[in-house]
């Protein structure tokens, strides 16, 4: 049996869950309202798309910077402030009443949450360092955080039907001032003597790189993926990665210190959180429309279909650290991996069917969120388990940007591949009767579940272009995961690299 935590540290604990409480249903709740917002805000398809990213996006920018200050300057300080930062701007999104200003505050909303996230792994990791004690600690932070994401959808869709969708941003609020309070008395401040100083140019040109590549991937259908304006936002996000990697090559002490990389277990690790943030969380996004538009669904009960995809995620994270603690994490996360590919594979089968519905989904649904729930908790315990603790706040930095990158950029390309799906299936269908810019907003207008500005085609029509859109964006991630899963296998195992360390 694990042993018992004290008063202080049981404090500390739930100061962190609850902010991952808030981190979660701010993420699985929004896609839950997106159509709502469609039609509220009057927001077009790449709207909904950066009502997202820019959640996602900011993230990314603020991780690795949030790192080295919570390991300079405190974790439980920096902490505190982004706590009160996310319910600062929370309620600015909750309280505007235009898309552009919205996507605006979830930009910054994502830059405090992500400084929240990234000290909660850093403060667990130093509070609880004991073995079966860390364990129980992450084992309770992957429960509330799929709790956060088990039950967003269906708060989401509860909130828009009782209220408005304004408090699905103000209730975090309330939250925050709770989680202050409980962090204020209950955390222990902790710091790496060796920090050095912020890593401006790595910030900068990593942020600029994935930004720029999430425009291409967006509106490159729009300015043309081979146009000059296209090339020249793809020419800056390549520069700007490469610039990327001669800045940390140079900094004394990089944000990213590249040697960690000769680590099995955390370069196995994070191929894994790459690979869950292809497949499993950026469908989460759009697998509400295929629940709403496709099946025809309300919000509601779209939200409880979704619970199916995101409650297993739940109750398997004490289930995956036991499984890593008896065998090990090399053979877990990959076939934590290979269990959401299955499911997306049989989600897509589900949703090919003559007649399809939430019980041909069901079975995809859940085995891919029993995957996922084996695989989260020990990806974030592996990849700051294998380093040494003062470090902690630079490994975790590197474990979420790469969950937070590979999101942002597969939101772009699950939108991408389902509009062109849908494009596809209506080129067969209207046999050249509208041109190409047309056909795609009409592709684009479809996917965003918004079936009621395609004038003209019948139902069975929308129903197909839907079907062959979710059909391949199913198969891209049930593909994608299990190619990352082998090669998290092979590094998990590679010969050559040096052990964890202590």
């Amino acid at each position: 049996m694990p042993p018992a935590l004290t008063r202080q540290s049981a404090i500390a604990l739930s100061a962190v869950c609850l902010s991952c409480l808030m981190f979660g249903l701010e993420i699985s709740s929004i896609p839950a309202i997106l159509p709502t917002l469609e039609r509220e805000l009057h927001a077009d398809f790449k709207q909904l798309q950066w009502i997202m990213n820019a959640y996602t996006i900011a993230v990314t920018t603020v991780l690795m910077a949030t790192g080295t200050l919570a390991d300079r300057y405190g974790r439980k300080r920096i902490f505190m402030i982004s706590v009160l930062a996310f319910g600062l701007t929370s309620l600015i999104c909750g309280v505007t009443e235009n898309v552009l200003t919205l996507i605006v505050a979830r930009f910054l909303q994502g830059l405090s949450g992500g400084a929240m996230l990234i000290c909660q792994v850093a403060v667990l990791s130093h509070q609880f360092q004991g073995g079966r004690e860390r364990a129980l600690a992450f084992a309770w932070w992957g429960v509330i955080f799929g709790i956060g994401l088990g039950f967003g959808p269906i708060i989401g869709g509860a909130i828009v039907a009782v209220l408005d969708w304004t408090w699905v941003f103000l209730v975090h609020v309330a939250f925050a001032v709770l989680a202050f309070v409980l962090a204020l008395g209950g955390i222990q401040e902790s710091r790496d003597p060796m920090a050095g100083s912020l890593d401006v140019a790595g910030i900068l040109t990593l942020s600029l790189s994935v930004f720029c590549l999430a425009l291409y991937i967006t509106q490159g259908p729009d300015l043309g993926f081979t146009s000059t304006t296209g090339l020249a936002i793809l020419g800056v996000s390549v520069a700007s990665l490469i610039a990327f990697l001669v800045a940390e090559k140079l900094n004394p002490r990089p944000m990213f210190d590249f040697s960690v990389f000769r680590i099995p277990a955390f370069s196995g690790a994070l191929i894994g959180s790459a690979a869950m943030n292809i497949s499993f969380w950026p469908f989460m996004i759009y697998l509400p429309i295929w629940f709403q538009a496709g099946l025809g669904y309300d919000s509601v009960s779209a939200g409880l279909a979704l619970l199916a995809y995101t409650l297993p995620p739940l109750v398997m994270p004490p289930i995956g650290e036991r499984l890593s603690l008896r065998y090990r994490p090399g053979l877990v996360i990959p076939a934590g991996l290979f269990t959401i590919g299955l499911g997306f594979m049989l989600m897509k089968a589900g949703s090919a069917v003559a007649q399809p519905d939430w019980l041909t989904m069901l079975p995809g649904c859940l085995i891919a969120g029993l995957g996922l729930g084996l695989t989260n908790t020990p990806v974030t315990n592996t990849t700051t388990g294998s380093v040494s603790s003062d470090r902690a706040g630079m490994a975790s930095g590197i474990d979420i940007s790469a969950r937070m990158i590979s999101l942002a950029v597969n939101i772009a390309v699950m939108g991408f591949i389902l509009a062109s799906g849908a494009a596809t299936y209506l080129e067969g269908v209207l046999l050249e009767q509208v041109d190409a810019s047309e056909l795609w907003l009409l592709a684009e207008r479809i996917a965003s579940g918004n079936a009621a500005s395609a004038p003209g085609l019948s139902a069975t029509a929308i129903h197909g272009a839907l079907t062959q859109g979710f059909g391949w964006v199913m198969l891209y991630g049930g593909v994608g995961v299990w190619a990352l899963a082998r090669l998290s296998f092979l590094l998990f195992n590679a010969r050559g690299l040096r052990p964890a360390l202590d």
